[in-house]
Formats: structure tokens, C-alpha cells, sequence
């Protein structure tokens, strides 16, 4: 029993350390970004032009401005924590599935001329993730979490509706099916039944 609540609060250390981390790097990003007059927007996402694909991965690090990135600061540190309290391996995992699925869906249908950055994409794809991993991995506890969360945070879903054309419904949207198809692509290994006759 000692032993398990020692591995769950090393875990939630572990997990509160790497979002805390992200989301410093994020400030700093945008703090740099704002000092050398918006150098980094560059590194934004511009629809179906071949070179821009290196900029999938960055775009999603990166914001418009301090209103932006606070907006984004609240849940991604509570979606994040509670993703990476599963494993921070599988957690980056489910990132780089979620940010590379919004990224390619973004270049694809996104207006041209158009630059698309912001880690808001990532925040639908971990709230799509945990809305549907316990189900995926059939766990009970992880099923309670994800009916939580959509109490919590089901207003998200509006985000992925063409509502404002400032606001990339399509990063939403897509980062959304990123978090769905993790969800799927990691699904924990089941355990093999042992039948017994009597």
C-alpha cells in the first residue's frame, strides 16, 4: 500500500514538473517572440506550401501574444498533468500524434494566406484523448475521469465549429481527432484472461 502511493505521487511530481516546464517554455517563447517584434510568427503554420511542413512541430510552442497564450496556459496544465499522470513516454506519445495530426490538417485546409499558430490544438487533442482513453482501454477509473472532463470542459467542443475567422476551428477540429485516434493507436495492451473450469 506504502508503495503505491509512493509510486502515484512520484508520478503526479513527475507529471506537475514536465507541464509546469512546458508552460514556462511556453511563456518564455512568446517573451522572445514579442522582443524581437514577432520573429518567431514565422514558424507559424502557412496552408499547402511544401516548406512549411517544418514548421508543424513549432507552431504548436508558439502564440500571438500574451492574451493568447494565457488562454491556452489553464488547460493545457490540467489536461496535460492529468494525461502524463499515465506515463510521461506514452504522454509524449499522445503529443506528438495530436500536434502532427492538427499541423497536416491545419496546412490542408486552412484559408490561404493564412499563418496558424498556438498550442490550442494540442489542448483539443488531450481533451479528446481523455474523453475516449477509458473507454478504449476499458478502465473504470479512467472512464470517471473522461466523464469529468467533459462536464468540465464539453464547451470546448464548440471550438471546432467555423464560428470566428480569426480562430483556427480547423487546428481545433484536427487536433481533436489526434487526441481520438492516440487514444486508439496507444490503447494499453489488454490483459490475457485466465479461464479455469470447475
Amino acid at each position: 500500500m506504502k508503495g503505491t502511493r509512493t509510486s502515484a505521487t512520484a508520478r503526479a511530481v513527475t507529471a506537475g514538473t514536465v507541464m509546469l516546464a512546458w508552460l514556462a517554455l511556453l511563456w518564455l517563447l512568446e517573451g522572445v517572440d514579442m522582443a524581437t517584434g514577432n520573429s518567431l510568427d514565422t514558424y507559424g503554420v502557412s496552408p499547402r506550401e511544401v516548406p512549411e511542413l517544418a514548421d508543424v512541430v513549432p507552431s504548436a510552442f508558439l502564440h500571438s501574444g500574451w492574451e493568447h497564450v494565457a488562454s491556452n496556459s489553464v488547460p493545457l496544465l490540467v489536461l496535460g498533468f492529468i494525461a502524463a499522470l499515465g506515463g510521461i513516454r506514452r504522454f509524449a506519445a499522445v503529443v506528438l500524434v495530436v500536434i502532427v495530426t492538427a499541423g497536416l490538417g491545419v496546412w490542408l485546409t486552412a484559408p490561404p494566406d493564412t499563418v496558424t499558430l498556438g498550442a490550442s490544438g494540442v489542448v483539443f487533442g488531450l481533451f479528446g484523448y481523455l474523453l475516449v482513453r477509458g473507454f478504449v482501454d476499458r478502465r473504470p477509473l479512467d472512464v470517471v475521469i473522461g466523464v469529468i472532463i467533459a462536464a468540465v470542459y464539453g464547451s470546448l467542443l464548440w471550438g471546432v465549429l467555423p464560428t470566428d475567422s480569426g480562430i483556427s476551428w480547423q487546428g481545433h477540429l484536427f487536433g481533436l481527432i489526434g487526441g481520438v485516434a492516440a487514444a486508439f493507436f496507444l490503447r494499453r495492451p489488454r490483459r490475457p484472461r485466465t479461464y479455469v473450469t470447475v
